[in-house]
């Protein structure tokens, strides 16, 4: 093992390669492991599409600034927007 090895900047030691391998040989729950979630949690019964916008660096500051004061992501306050502009 060279010292280059690292996760995240921390050497990874021999010491610890045995306790992964440790591991690995009792097993694993298959089950546990289906349901850790990967990416971002669901908006929806079906799959949110992914639009791309054009905004000005003005208008982004507005709708950042605008997010800050209601305490909102910026794609919730897109969304608002655009929920109001549908109805």
């Amino acid at each position: 093992m060279t010292d280059r090895e690292t996760i995240n900047g921390v050497p990874v030691t021999n010491e610890q390669i045995n306790a992964w391998a440790d591991e690995a040989d009792v097993g694993y729950d298959v089950e546990a492991l289906k349901k850790r979630g990967r990416g971002r949690p669901g908006r929806g019964a079906e799959p949110a599409q992914v639009i791309a916008l054009r905004l000005t660096a003005d208008e982004l500051a507005a709708v950042d600034a605008r997010a800050a004061r209601e305490h909102k992501t910026r794609s919730e306050a897109i969304r608002d927007a655009l929920a109001a502009y549908a109805a």
